[in-house]
């Protein structure tokens, strides 16, 4: 996407279709007088006056003890620098948002427009009451220095600015464990630095606290190398100046084992990375654009251990590995403060999560066969499923060892649990799933071309870099629709299959579809004759590879749009029936619902089916699959016929996919709720476990049951996939929206890097 493409598409993701990423939702039902009165006045007096008595009851009827301030002024923000309190709202609501998708704590962001170091201090100060931790954000060195010490000495609660310590934390880890692969010690390596701000200084203290010699240390900034012959340095320079005879970037570098990027793009030359020594570690984490570019480092030298602040390179430093469960932690033992002792267990916890083996779901975010520890795996991936249970737990046993914990912890294995169990809020899934996606993106089919909602998905899929858009219709209509939307089509193909221009290749789709169906009463012209309609059309790319997957049903009936489908396409081997499950996104976490769409009342054996087409879905997602097989009757509690059938479909399983975690037949609501589960039935292969997917008895039931909880819980809804395919074929529901859209997009271009796996294998 170029730069313009990019501008626009930021843009319009902060307007539309509400302004700005965060919001602040009700807790507490308010349906009724008595809800309100309780809310408010007269109710809300009692808390009042249990505080009033007992300040730390702020924590038991407030939602101080979950909420962090995510406070700026503006004068370091990114890579913009200072640009003002306001212009920085963006940056910290996203701030904000990242809190809440990871650890699950809720967020104001606080803007102070000042650059006074005492009226910023005064105002955190005052405001601190409302919260249980402060994240302070881009604010410049040296004033933040300042700040942060003041504010960690005079409040009673955590604070942290995240620019120094974040980065330091992640990239002492990584720094920790790349030491570890290249068989050298932290107090051996020379480590040179480059840039002197709050960052900069942060993380070679850290680096300092694990045994990193200080006569090693050489940091660099805009003047040259920081040397105690210079005057004017502040004292944070000053506690890194060396009396070594260096005065460039270029001198310090040679012989250098660690180089640690904090500065600005394309500083560092091939000639300097050819001068340090043997198996360089080189972390160039100036964003956007590192030190030196990663594919030119890697070719450079072999030996090097690279890392960056980008996502589309291995070994990130990305500080969402840390500050969501730091914070976490600190908040979950109503800790005083952040300390040393802290940070430090959060750096061990993060370096030895690297060498633990990686979960599927990791692996396949990131297109990778198996992420394995090593050169380019030395700190795990941001959307690393166990970060929430390893981090946190490590921030707040250090907070009760040093002391600084109020609320201990006692049983870590339920506190373990319960942070797991927060995953459900922050829904990781559907970025994983496009992640994936843009590791190799395919070429999809879009039959309605000339629908603006369809043009809006195929925009945001192209732009956001997951799929390769192919638009079926009139040239002339997609392009006055898509200079409306802005959406450039300037590399984007364009096929009316009614078009004189398209005639070879509709003689060649109908000659291909004939020779499959001459048996079957369909005739030459016939084949013509439907190759004009889009979805033949675009079935037929896919069925001869001129596309990778196809996507239709958002202005046409289901059983319209999934004939021409069924009839081009064809099944899976030893696939008799095809069926279709729904991913529901919700507070509870990813849930498929199946079958949405296709077999309306299945017998017991198709059921089976249905259950393990559902299952290897849910592998493809990267999940272990859950299943509850449901029934109005729990575990025989009803010997009707379609209890019974369910029953039957379940023995078969167990004996069938024994591996396979599935039972019933189950009412919902026992195989969702764990604690019911296990009062009344402990014996099912479903307790404590959670259930990620529920197979109905019949199509109105699954299809009733996710529109309910897409209206009424307003759960995301990725569906109806279409399971047992011979080929990345969906059909959407009708008037799906655009994020809909995007998401099955996401989902065709996975399934179709699944399925040319699956090719090549059977080769």
């Amino acid at each position: 996407m170029n730069s313009n493409k990019k501008k626009l598409a930021a843009l319009k993701y902060h307007a539309e279709p509400t302004p700005g990423k965060i919001k602040v939702v009700p807790t507490k039902k308010y349906d009724t007088q008595r809800d309100l009165a309780l809310a408010y006045s007269p109710g809300v007096a009692e808390p009042c006056l249990a505080i009033e008595k007992e300040p730390n009851d702020a924590y038991k009827y407030t939602t101080k003890g979950n909420l962090v301030a995510v406070i700026s002024n503006g004068t370091a923000v990114l890579g913009l620098g200072d640009i003002g309190a306001m212009a920085s709202k963006p940056v910290m609501e996203g701030k904000g948002l990242l809190f809440k998708i990871f650890a699950d704590i809720d967020v104001f962001d606080i803007e102070v427009d000042t650059k006074n170091v005492d009226e910023f201090i005064q105002t955190v100060k005052n405001i601190a009451p409302t919260f249980g931790g402060i994240n302070l954000e881009d604010i410049k060195a040296p004033e933040a220095f300042e700040i942060e010490r003041r504010l960690k000495e005079e409040l009673p609660i955590p604070v942290m600015h995240d620019d120094q310590h974040g980065t330091a934390i992640i990239s002492a880890a990584a720094l920790l464990n790349a030491c570890e692969i290249v068989g050298k010690k932290i107090k051996d390596v020379r480590i040179v630095v480059s840039g002197a701000g709050a960052a900069a200084i942060s993380c070679t203290r850290l680096y300092k606290s694990f045994g990193a010699t200080p006569e090693n240390i050489v940091m660099t900034d805009s003047k040259g190398v920081i040397r105690k012959d210079r005057g004017n340095l502040t004292s944070q320079k000053a506690e890194f100046a060396t009396d070594r005879d260096l005065n460039t970037l270029e001198e310090a570098m040679k012989d250098a084992d660690v180089f640690i990027g904090l500065s600005m793009a394309d500083i560092v030359t091939p000639e300097m990375l050819l001068a340090m020594s043997n198996d360089p570690i080189v972390f160039a984490m100036a964003n956007p654009n590192p030190e030196i570019q990663y594919d030119l480092a890697v070719s450079t030298r072999k030996d090097i251990i690279m890392a960056t602040g980008r996502s589309d390179h291995p070994n990130q430093v990305n500080n969402v590995l840390g500050f969501p469960f730091i914070f976490r932690g600190a908040l979950d033992v109503r800790a005083t403060a952040i300390n040393e002792e802290m940070k430090k267990a959060a750096t061990l916890a993060l370096a030895a999560l690297a060498k633990e083996p990686v979960p599927e779901q990791v692996n396949i975010a990131y297109n990778k066969t198996k992420l394995v520890f090593g050169r380019e795996y030395i700190i795990p991936k941001p959307f690393d499923p166990r970060l929430i249970g390893e981090i946190p737990v490590a921030v707040a046993k250090a907070a009760i060892e040093s002391g600084v914990a109020q609320e201990p912890i006692n049983d870590w294995e339920a506190y373990k649990q319960e942070l797991l169990g927060r995953l459900g809020n922050n829904n990781t899934l559907l970025e994983l799933l496009r992640d994936r996606a843009r590791q190799d993106p395919k070429r999809v089919v879009y039959a309605e071309g000339e629908e603006i909602q369809v043009l809006k998905a195929a925009q945001v899929a192209y732009e956001d870099g997951f799929a390769i858009p192919v638009l079926l219709g009139r040239k002339e209509v997609i392009e006055e629709i898509a200079a409306e939307i802005k959406f450039d089509l300037s590399e984007v193909e364009i096929i009316d299959p009614k078009s004189k221009e398209e005639k070879h290749r509709k003689t060649k789709y109908a000659t291909h579809y004939w020779v499959e169906r001459k048996r079957k009463g369909v005739t030459l012209n016939d084949a013509e004759s439907l190759m004009r309609d889009r979805d033949y059309f675009g079935a037929m790319m896919v069925n001869t590879g001129d596309a990778d997957a196809l996507l239709s049903g958002y202005s046409r009936s289901y059983s319209t749009t999934i004939k021409p489908i069924l009839e081009l396409i064809g099944l899976q081997q030893g696939i008799k029936r095809a069926a279709a499950t729904n991913l529901m996104v919700s507070d509870y976490g990813p849930l498929f619902i199946s079958d949405t769409s296709i077999n309306i009342e299945p017998d017991a054996k198709t059921l089976a089916k249905i259950t393990q087409l559902t299952a290897e879905t849910i592998r493809m997602f990267g999940v272990d699959p859950v299943i509850a097989m449901t029934s109005y009757a729990n575990f025989g509690g009803s010997k009707h016929i379609n209890s019974a059938k369910v029953d039957r479909c379940v023995q078969f399983l167990h004996k069938a996919n024994p591996e396979l975690v599935v039972d019933g037949p189950i009412q919902t609501d026992f195989a969702l709720n764990n604690d019911m589960l296990k009062e009344r039935f402990l014996f099912s292969k479903l307790v404590d476990k959670k259930v990620n997917a529920l197979v109905f008895p019949s199509l109105d039931a699954a299809n009733a049951t996710y529109k309910l909880m897409k209206e009424l819980n307003k759960a995301s809804s990725v569906g109806p996939i279409l399971m047992g395919m011979e080929k990345a074929v969906h059909v959407l529901q009708l008037g799906a929206t655009v994020d809909e859209m995007v998401n099955m997009t996401a989902v065709a271009v996975v399934d179709a890097q699944e399925k040319s796996k699956r090719e090549m294998l059977d080769r």
